[in-house]
């Protein structure tokens, strides 16, 4: 079964998420991109401390980034994004546009596989802290 959500996070770039030049730094994305994930799990009532508390860990096992047009210090930009879940397997997918959505900055998709934090083994499913926020967003 596949469930698709969408959820969006505002940023700003501030001096520090830039480069000499005042544009982006490309690894401020990546950062974005958790910041988002981590608030859409919020949204759902989940805190990501309580997941690990309950023996799983997410970690990233696939990551893919474009980037297609660069920020700048100041800019406002919103990370739109949408959970994709088939079985165990979490994929995130992003885009970075404009506030009035006029301008792509950058599209990707994130993997996540729930792992136990003792075995370090991936689950056979998703622990029930998450399967039953997914299953009842909103």
């Amino acid at each position: 079964m596949q469930q698709k959500f969408s959820f969006d996070y505002p940023v700003r770039v501030q001096a520090h998420h830039t480069d000499y030049a005042g544009i982006a730094w490309h690894g401020t994305y990546v950062a974005w991109l958790e910041e988002a994930r981590v608030e859409y799990l919020r949204s759902l009532g989940i805190e990501f401390a309580d997941v690990v508390a309950s023996g799983c860990d997410l970690p990233v096992v696939e990551l893919s980034l474009r980037y297609r047009k660069a920020l700048h210090l100041s800019q406002p930009a919103i990370v739109k994004t949408k959970l994709n879940f088939q079985g165990v397997r979490l994929n995130w997918d992003y885009e970075i546009r404009s506030p009035d959505d006029s301008d792509l900055y950058l599209t990707a998709r994130v993997t996540l596989v729930p792992v136990d934090r003792q075995t370090w083994k991936i689950m056979r499913q998703l622990p029930p802290i998450l399967q039953n926020a997914i299953a009842n967003p909103h």
